[in-house]
């Protein structure tokens, strides 16, 4: 064999290593739960709560993976319910999670309740010349929205706040007037620490006001409160902060006053012991720094599939939504997942299958 001939095997064979070696190691990794799917046209609805969170995962998420719509739209926690229980979606997302009754009622079988974030439900109020840290203590709360407290001048709250000029000004309720999680939250916690409360009223996504005036979702409480002097509401900590409103310092549980942060959440869900199927209370939590009024989101998500593209396409979301997708929460003003909880609940999602068939590979 020639000289030249030699030289353009050993030439030609180092370019086919170099192309193999190329295709095997220059694979680019997706982030944690990015894989790609077929196409695929998801719906969802229900929580208002979680919905900025949610939005902007969508969004996201979408950068990578073009060919899957997500359609979420914010129509309460109780529609969210009803629709996805009625098979009419694709997935619910609800922050009062779903009682015994209503899981049993669902025509798709077994739903699963997997966490999508933590957050606050903020007391907020409309109140001229007055400072934003304004302080209720649980009793007064709770005899604001049974309508037992009606003026701003009250003694009980004067008290709560000494050296703070109140206003000889009426008090009107705001709350939700649809099917809502944030009134679960929140009438949890009422129900919680005040026996009158829960015999009168009770929990629940949608309830019979002793007083107000009703706002349809987050939003629109927001609205009224802004709208109306001397009103006071509750709403999701980023509904509040983005409508620029004033929200109170509570008395938690150990006697602390503690404002809705991504830090008293945290703090509100790291002494829960969540039970298996994740339905959980986090209200009046123990812990110094704990905010007393603070809950769980989820996703809701039937575990046998009926469509494999969607299905495949639904779990990779989620399932990416809790890992790289809890990088947009804080600056929205939602906790963080803790990390022991995502593992177990990507234990869940390999739970979802189609046929039988694992849809999270």
């Amino acid at each position: 064999m020639s000289i030249r001939k030699w030289r353009l095997m050993v030439w030609m064979a180092v370019v086919v290593l170099t192309i193999l070696l190329t295709g095997c190691g220059g694979e680019n990794k997706e982030p944690t739960g990015q894989e790609k799917s077929d196409s695929a046209n998801l719906t969802g609805s229900g929580s208002s709560f979680v919905y900025p969170l949610l939005n902007q995962q969508i969004e996201e998420y979408r950068k990578n993976n073009p060919k899957i719509s997500i359609n979420y739209q914010s129509t309460g926690s109780g529609a969210g319910i009803k629709q996805v229980s009625e098979q009419t979606i694709d997935f619910g997302a609800t922050d009062g999670p779903m009682t015994d009754e209503q899981l049993k009622s669902a025509k798709g079988g077994n739903l699963l309740h997997i966490p999508l974030t933590l957050g606050a439900v903020a007391v907020t109020y409309n109140l001229p010349s007055t400072p934003k840290d304004l302080k209720i203590s649980p009793g007064v709360l709770t005899d604001i929205f049974l309508g037992k407290i009606t003026n701003w001048n009250d003694k009980r709250i004067v008290d709560d706040n000494p050296g703070v000029a109140l206003p000889d000004l009426q008090i009107t309720v705001a709350h939700r007037s649809d099917g809502s999680g944030t009134t679960y939250i929140f009438s949890d916690y009422l129900s919680t620490i005040s026996p009158e409360w829960r015999e009168k009223v009770g929990k629940g996504t949608s309830l019979n006001w002793p007083a107000g005036i009703g706002g349809k979702g987050n939003s629109g409480v927001a609205g009224v409160i802004q709208q109306t002097s001397g009103s006071i509401g509750y709403l999701e900590l980023a509904y509040a902060v983005q409508n620029n409103l004033s929200y109170a310092m509570m008395k938690n549980k150990e006697g602390k006053w503690t404002a809705p942060s991504l830090q008293t959440t945290s703090a509100a869900a790291a002494a829960a012991t969540i039970p298996e199927d994740m339905r959980v209370s986090i209200v009046n939590a123990p812990g110094a720094e704990a905010y007393p009024i603070a809950g769980f989101a989820w996703a809701l998500i039937y575990q046998n599939q009926t469509d494999k593209a969607k299905g495949t396409a639904l779990v990779n979301f989620i399932n990416w939504a809790i890992h790289d997708g809890q990088a947009l929460s804080e600056g929205l003003h939602y906790a963080k997942l803790p990390a022991n909880l995502v593992s177990r609940e990507e234990g869940m999602l390999k739970t979802i299958t189609f046929e039988g068939e694992p849809l999270l590979k």
